[in-house]
């Protein structure tokens, strides 16, 4: 089976990144800030804020080698600035520069909490701006302070990961118990390893309980349809339990559930009863 790795849309990065854009804007007085996520190939603006000129919206990209970040990382102090991008020795023949048609211009190398590069915090403005050592310092706390919220995006990832909790009853009856936020992600998790789960233990039944569900998100009636479509294929008797009221309510998820071939029932003991199997009081 192959290694799961962790993948966080860093939500809490991008709703604390956007309350502190504005402070930095007026702080640094630039019309745009923004975060860079360095990826493989190239960097990506996952979050930006832009004051009076739209410069750089979210989902911008640009290779790593004809990147302004490139430049900010490779420096030892992990920092670059220029009054004038269009005139500065490293950046004035580069594509980006062109596109962006910006003078003033300030990147810092943001980290995660361990000190493993995560990207840039980067300013600009379509004017010529001088930046002092009190801003680069500013800019660097700013940074800093976004590295904690890295490290607890990157915590709710590892979280998320090990979330697929199924308990073992007996030799071929095991328990799937949903609870939570649901979301598209953690959804494709739950059917990967359910599956991979039932056929590496050869398992007979399934009871997929639903009762702790707090929340559906995106796409998960979807997945729900595949995982008990699959666990079918398998030769898997799958029986759900805990349908909550709210849920039932829903248009599309009852659209999806009536046309499983699976069992009803209220809990999951009278679902062990069904199969045959009763709990000693």
């Amino acid at each position: 089976m192959q290694e799961t790795k962790r993948v966080s849309t860093h939500d809490s990065l991008k709703a604390v990144s956007y309350k502190l854009f504005e402070v930095i804007s007026d702080e640094l007085d630039v019309n745009t800030a923004y975060v860079a996520q360095q990826g493989s190939k190239a960097m990506k603006v996952i979050s930006s804020f832009n004051k009076d000129h739209f410069i750089v919206p979210e989902g911008f990209q640009v290779t790593y080698d004809g990147s302004h970040c490139r430049l900010i990382i490779q420096n030892d102090e992990g920092v670059m600035h220029t009054n004038n991008l269009g005139s500065f020795n490293l950046t004035k023949d580069m594509e980006v520069t062109k596109q962006l048609e910006v003078k003033g211009y300030l990147g810092v190398t943001l980290r995660d909490y361990y000190g493993n590069i995560f990207g840039t915090l980067c300013v600009m403005d379509k004017e010529e701006k001088d930046f002092t050592d009190k801003d680069i310092h500013f800019l660097k706390n700013m940074a800093e302070v976004l590295s904690y919220i890295i490290h607890l995006d990157n915590t709710i990832a590892d979280i998320d990961l090990l979330s697929v909790p199924i308990i073992p009853i007996k030799k071929g009856l095991s328990i799937l118990s949903l609870q939570g936020n649901i979301n598209e992600e953690r959804s494709q998790k739950i059917l990967e390893d359910t599956l991979s789960y039932a056929a590496k233990n050869s398992s007979e039944s399934f009871i997929i309980d639903l009762s702790q569900i707090v929340l559906l998100e995106n796409r998960f009636p979807d997945v729900l349809r595949n995982l008990v479509l699959g666990l079918n294929i398998m030769g898997i008797k799958v029986m759900m339990t805990g349908l909550p009221p709210w849920l039932v309510k829903m248009q599309e998820v009852r659209d999806h559930l009536t046309d499983l071939q699976t069992e009803y029932v209220m809990d999951i003991e009278s679902a062990l009863n069904k199969i045959g199997y009763t709990l000693e009081k």
